[in-house]
């Protein structure tokens, strides 16, 4: 039976449908917003044998039917998802996979497809709210719902569910999702706004997500749905957790606090070497039997040591108020900043925040290096790029070497995000910047190390940015999850890998000195309410304000020259009635300017033309040559050109570019002239005089006039010429391909 659902957000109508569509699947849903629909089904099987994390799939895909296109390429078909899709499955998988109980470790796929697209509405939103209502539907023990609207701000009012445009020419553009007691993920861009602000945004948000959460109880009620019934793993053997816990936890903790990344973790496994040798001794007359046992034995203690980390870090931080490398709560690890460390970038930085180092380039190419972007909205130009790589030696392992994954393009976006507000007009820098972030070493705060490594390589390749940025990640320990009797809480700045892993918050935070560019939040408990949010962002703050105050000694302002292996740029501005000319007949002008320069020119619709060229002076020849060339010649002008042809009646001067004359047979010299072999040759160049331009363009030249001048002898025009004898009517002021606007 169909069932559907509506609410009213943002001032549209928000639509679940269930009942029609992909009745095999565990749950599917239809969900609409005025022309967007997006179809999400959830499919479960049992767990894979021996899995020990919980497998949670999510994919979400962009069909181009949905807005009437067809694909690019030539297969003309979906093939790898896009960026935008793989960010909007990351977006989607982040607040649901923390309601899972612990230990759930089903496989669960989350597919969604966009069967219809609104031209002005992001479906990214319908999504998650999607994916959300189909896991409820499902009957697995998913404790949601979760419920997700994106904010927006406009001339300071806020917006629920912005448009496009909205979002675009904003001054936010925050995707939030939470359940109904808290927010769970925050995604966003911003312009320079207060902790405050944000805070209101988040709060307008919930509201609106508590209401989408109640929609979809409703839908479930309608349904029928009977919640599948989930029983937690066994957990370890008490007298066995007991005896580990009591011989080797005191030493585990204090190995801890063993400075250093590697270091800690050699100490560590050590521990758990010991307890295994110590506590299951295997000896060449051990019996088959009693060896099972004992395997058996020492993994249940080797997932018990392995445990004592997410104990020890978060009892050291509440019992000490310290953390695992010494420092208190709000402290920023060292920083080390070497500016331009190898002369061919046009710009770079190597970036180094505790045992957290970022190689950052920058590199400035023409706007014929821009991105095409395809996808459900107009096809654009991208002309700015961030990529962000994480190789395995930044962590000392051994891993395949593949391409970036979800997790290095999810980086990557949020670093591009945050610097993005800073970057100058295009229309004053037209270049298109690229950034490359390797990660050297990771310890936590990859992604917010790019951001800082971007801004400053931005700095030394002489790009104007507005402000530098910076980003620090922020973490969370919640009492509250160990000890249901304290509601207390730390909010930790700059965290760790480790900090990372068994903290409760991963809160990035990037902006300037004047406000937030970026956030991200992720959370592993069920819920974070606005206090502690707003803490963070004012600890976040501080933390920003300390990391800009070292950029600000590496590099306080953008070079004011740009890289010498940088390209160079000029612009010209012509009229729309010149490109033709300037283009010539198939290119030819535009081809030739650009091989005498050694430039790149790009010419925009309003007569706009673009110069780019890695030789010193090769935009500013181009440009010069081009006033030139859109300079209309006028009568008494003297100019140096090129005999390109010859007639009976006369030759072709070439001047400029482009720009052609006819020297009639009788003013190319002071005397008579027989035929015009007699006095040049194709490829002279020659001095002559405009003597007339008719009003279609045509121009007449004399180096009759320029000998007699030179002389101080007085010449008269004689231009009532060219209707017989030997001009014989012919071609007037010159050939037709010169007067041509193509």
């Amino acid at each position: 039976m169909k069932h559907i659902v509506q609410l009213n957000v943002g001032g549209r109508d928000i639509s679940i449908e269930t009942g029609w569509l992909a009745k095999q699947a565990a749950g599917a849903v239809l969900v609409r917003e005025n022309h967007s629909a997006v179809f999400v089904a959830v499919t479960t099987a049992a767990p894979r044998p021996g899995i020990d994390f919980f497998p949670l799939t999510v994919d979400y895909r962009e069909k181009t039917s949905a807005a009437g296109k067809l694909p690019g390429g030539f297969f003309k078909r979906e093939s790898r998802p896009t960026q935008k899709e793989i960010l909007t499955s990351r977006v989607t998988d982040r607040p649901l996979r923390p309601q899972f109980p612990e230990g759930y470790n089903d496989e669960v796929q989350i597919q969604g497809m966009v069967m219809s697209a609104d031209p002005e509405l992001d479906p990214d939103v319908l999504m998650i709210n999607g994916s959300s209502a189909a896991l409820m539907l499902s009957g697995v023990p998913f404790h949601g719902p979760v419920g997700a609207v994106r904010m927006g701000m406009v001339d300071g009012q806020f917006i629920v569910n912005p448009t496009y445009e909205q979002a675009d020419k904003g001054q936010l553009n925050m995707m939030v999702a939470g359940t109904q007691d808290g927010i769970c993920m925050v995604e966003a861009g911003a312009n320079e706004l207060s902790e405050e602000q944000i805070v209101e945004a988040l709060r307008i948000a919930h509201d609106e997500i508590r209401r989408l959460c109640a929609l979809q109880l409703d839908l479930c009620a309608k349904a029928g749905v009977v919640r599948e019934e989930y029983t937690p793993p066994k957990g370890h053997d008490p007298a066995l957790l007991k005896e580990v816990t009591t011989r080797y936890y005191p030493a585990y903790y204090a190995a801890m606090k063993t400075p250093g990344k590697h270091e800690r973790s050699e100490a560590l496994d050590d521990i758990k070497h010991q307890a295994i040798v110590e506590m299951c001794p295997v000896s060449e007359t051990t019996p088959p039997e009693e060896r099972a046992r004992l395997a058996a034995k020492a993994k249940a203690i080797s997932a018990i040591v392995g445990e004592f980390k997410y104990k020890a870090l978060r009892e050291m931080i509440k019992r000490e108020g310290r953390r695992v490398d010494g420092r208190d709560f709000t402290t920023v690890r060292p920083i080390t900043i070497e500016m331009s460390p190898f002369p061919r970038n046009h710009g770079s930085v190597t970036f180094t925040r505790g045992e957290t180092q970022a190689f950052v380039t920058c590199t400035l190419g023409t706007s014929e290096d821009s991105q095409l972007i395809d996808g459900l909205r107009e096809s654009k130009e991208e002309q700015f790029l961030l990529h962000y790589n994480f190789p395995s030696f930044s962590t000392g392992e051994c891993k395949p070497i593949r391409g970036p994954g979800r997790r290095e393009i999810g980086h990557g976006a949020l670093a591009e995000r945050a610097l993005r507000p800073m970057l100058p007009d295009l229309s004053k820098f037209p270049y298109t910047i690229r950034i490359v972030s390797d990660i050297l070493e990771s310890n936590g705060s990859s992604s917010m190390a790019s951001v800082c490594g971007g801004s400053l390589a931005m700095f030394d390749a002489g790009v104007p940015v507005k402000k530098a940025v910076a980003g620090v990640a922020m973490g969370l320990v919640d009492f509250n999850v160990d000890d249901p009797a304290d509601n207390g809480y730390a909010v930790l700045t700059d965290i760790l890998g480790d900090e990372d892993h068994v903290g409760d918050m991963d809160f990035k935070v990037c902006g300037t000195d004047t406000g937030i560019t970026a956030l991200q939040m992720d959370i592993k408990v069920k819920k974070l309410n606005l206090e502690v949010m707003l803490k963070a962002l004012q600890q976040a703050r501080a933390g920003r304000l300390h990391i800009l105050s070292k950029m600000n000694q590496a590099m306080p302002a953008p070079r004011r020259d740009l890289s010498k292996w940088a390209p160079r740029y000029e612009t010209v501005k012509i009229d729309k009635e010149q490109i033709g000319m300037l283009i010539g007949p198939g290119g030819k002008n535009i081809r030739a300017l650009q091989e005498a320069t050694k430039s790149v020119i790009s010419v925009e619709e309003d007569g706009t033309v673009k110069i780019f060229s890695t030789e010193a002076t090769g935009a500013k020849d181009a440009a010069d040559k081009i006033r030139g060339m859109m300079t209309k010649p006028e009568v008494g002008q003297r100019v140096t050109g090129r005999v390109t042809s010859m007639r009976e009646f006369g030759a072709f001067v070439e001047f400029g570019v482009g720009q052609e004359a006819l020297v009639h047979v009788s003013q190319l010299s002071d005397g008579y002239v027989e035929k015009p072999e007699d006095v040049v040759k194709v490829g002279d160049e020659i001095e002559v005089e405009i003597i007339n331009v008719d009003p279609t363009g045509k121009v007449k030249a004399s180096r009759k006039a320029v000998i007699l001048k030179d002389r101080g002898e007085e010449y008269t025009p004689e231009l009532g010429r060219g209707g017989g004898g030997r001009d014989r009517g012919g071609r007037g002021g010159g050939r037709r391909e010169h007067s041509r606007r193509d």
